[in-house]
């Protein structure tokens, strides 16, 4: 399925979600040393591998590795476009497992398969939809694999449903 693109797309709702369906996320992402160094600090994570690059040159994989829960929010992100982009709310991420070391400078790519999807028990404008999620370097290598539980609209209901978001007006159009 090719996905649209952001000044088309509103985000699918829990009608929209199919268990087995997979979804190639369209943006990767180069990771920095900048990137690296700022969340790392930001989280205050005090680990040396991370922001040290001659420390990091002293190990076994002689440079810095990317502070994994960088790799965890990138990835994510990238899933919104195509999961969450009409999320109630995050309920969880399960069995998240870091296969293989990213540095400065690997590009992530990631893609997302539908798991689950069912109604709300307690809440009847939501839904709750679980994802299977991996993330992969420019080489094609997992780096990383997640399930995430979230809690998604459906048609009809949320902000976007009753006019609170404003509409976005292209330039010919205004």
């Amino acid at each position: 399925m090719t996905a649209p693109t952001a000044s088309m797309w509103g985000g699918r709702y829990l009608e929209d979600f199919v268990v087995g369906d997979r979804y190639e996320h369209p943006m990767g992402r180069t990771i920095t040393s900048a990137d690296n160094i700022w969340f790392t600090l930001l989280t205050q994570n005090s680990a040396s591998l991370h922001v040290d690059h001659n420390y990091a040159a002293h190990t076994e994989f002689g440079r810095p590795l990317v502070n994994s829960t960088l790799l965890l929010s990138i990835v994510t992100g990238q899933s919104v476009f195509d999961v969450s982009f009409n999320v109630f709310a995050n309920l969880g991420w399960d069995t998240v497992r870091m296969s293989n070391p990213v540095f400065e400078g690997d590009t992530i790519y990631s893609a997302s398969e539908v798991l689950s999807v069912r109604p709300s028990k307690s809440r009847p404008s939501v839904g709750i939809v679980v994802v299977s999620t991996t993330g992969r370097n420019q080489a094609g290598t997992e780096v990383i694999s997640f399930e995430r539980t979230v809690m998604i609209y459906r048609r009809g209901f949320g902000p976007r449903a009753n006019g609170s978001v404003p509409s976005v007006v292209s330039s010919d159009q205004a």
